[in-house]
C-alpha cells in the first residue's frame, strides 16, 4: 500500500496544492483531507498517515493561529519540508447566479481578509461567512439548499465542485503567497543541503529587561540570520509568551547548532520543529556580512524622528 498524507481539506484546498508540491508522486487515492488543521496533526500523531500538510503563514495575513497552536503546545511534531503557493482568489456560485444576485459569500477567514477591497467595491452589501477552508466555501455553495450564494476559493476547487466563476483576481495583493510545512513524527533529521532552515520555539524563562535581547543574541552573535520571528501567548495567562523562530541553517551546522545550545542555556525551554531544506529561496549559506556602522548622519536623523515622534507627528 502506497503511504497516505494527510492535508487540510477538502479537496480543491490550496493545501492540497501544496501537497502535490511536496509529494509529486503521491497518487490521488494516498491524499486524505481533513477536517480542520487539528486533524492533520492528529492524524500524523496516531499514525494513520506517513505525513501531513498545513499552511504556515500567509504573505499578507500572516501567522495561521491553528497550526501555531498546534506546534507550541501539541504533542511535538517536526517540520520536514515547506513549499510556498501563490494565492490567487475567484469568485465561484451555482449555475445560473450573476454578481447581481449575490447577497451571501461563504471563505476562509485568511482569504476573506485578502479580499475585502474587492468585495467593499463590488459587493458592498453582501453577508460574508467564514468557513474551515476555501475549498469548504465552494463545496458549500454546490450543495442543494446552500445558506450561502458565492464562495471565495481557488479556481480549481470552484470547478471541481461544480460552480461557475463570476469574478477572477478578486484578491487585494496579486503577489499573494501561503507558506506550507510538512509535518512528520520526529526522528533523525534529513541530511543538510546548504540551504535549509531550522525552526524552533523559545519559551523565555521569566519576564525581564532583556530577555528577547538574551534570545536574538544567541543567533546574532555566531552569524546565523533569522527569517521569522514571532511571538505568540503560551496559554499560561497573560503576559506569558514565547517565541517562534525560523534561522538560516540546519542543525548539523556548527553555528547553528551552537546558536542552540545557547538557546537552550538562556531559556526555561526550547521545542525543536525541525531543520529542513527551504523553498525557493535556497542561497548557500555565506559567512556572516558585518553590519555598516552607524554614521554621525544616522544619529542625527534617529534623533530627529523622536522629536518628531515626541511632539505627536506620525512617521
Amino acid at each position: 500500500m502506497p503511504n497516505r498524507y494527510a492535508y487540510l481539506g477538502p479537496e480543491g484546498t490550496f493545501t492540497e496544492a501544496a501537497l502535490r508540491a511536496l509529494r509529486p508522486d503521491a497518487p490521488v487515492a494516498a491524499r486524505v483531507p481533513c477536517e480542520g488543521v487539528a486533524a492533520v496533526f492528529d492524524a500524523v500523531r496516531s499514525g494513520a498517515v506517513e505525513g501531513g500538510v498545513v499552511p504556515l503563514e500567509n504573505s499578507v495575513e500572516g501567522g495561521v493561529t491553528s497550526t501555531i497552536a498546534e506546534l507550541i503546545n501539541g504533542e511535538p511534531l517536526v517540520i520536514s519540508g515547506e513549499t510556498a503557493v501563490p494565492v490567487e482568489f475567484a469568485l465561484f456560485a451555482r449555475p445560473g447566479v450573476t454578481l447581481h444576485d449575490v447577497k451571501t459569500v461563504a471563505t476562509h477567514p485568511h482569504a476573506l481578509a485578502q479580499c475585502r477591497g474587492w468585495l467593499a467595491r463590488h459587493l458592498p452589501d453582501a453577508e460574508t461567512h467564514t468557513v474551515s477552508s476555501t475549498a469548504a466555501a465552494a463545496r458549500s455553495v454546490s450543495e442543494p439548499g446552500a445558506p450561502y450564494d458565492a464562495a471565495i476559493c481557488a479556481v480549481i476547487a470552484g470547478e471541481r465542485y461544480g460552480l461557475h466563476a463570476l469574478a477572477t483576481g478578486v484578491g487585494d495583493r496579486a503577489d499573494a503567497a501561503t507558506r506550507f510545512i510538512y509535518l512528520s513524527r520526529p526522528g533523525r533529521p534529513t541530511a543538510p543541503t546548504g540551504a535549509d532552515l531550522t525552526s524552533v520555539v523559545a519559551f523565555i524563562a521569566d519576564d525581564h529587561p532583556g530577555a528577547l535581547i538574551e534570545v536574538l543574541t544567541q543567533f546574532a552573535v555566531r552569524g546565523v540570520n533569522l527569517t521569522r520571528l514571532e511571538s505568540r501567548p503560551t496559554g499560561d495567562g497573560l503576559g506569558s509568551y514565547c517565541f517562534c523562530i525560523d534561522a538560516e541553517g540546519h542543525v548539523a551546522d556548527a553555528r547553528v547548532g551552537e546558536a542552540l545550545m545557547g538557546l537552550r542555556r538562556v531559556c526555561r525551554d526550547v521545542r525543536f520543529l525541525g531543520s529542513y531544506p527551504r523553498s525557493g529561496r535556497a542561497t548557500e549559506l555565506d559567512p556572516p556580512l558585518r553590519p555598516r556602522p552607524a554614521t554621525e548622519a544616522d544619529y542625527a536623523e534617529s534623533e530627529r524622528w523622536l522629536a518628531r515622534i515626541r511632539s505627536g507627528g506620525v512617521d
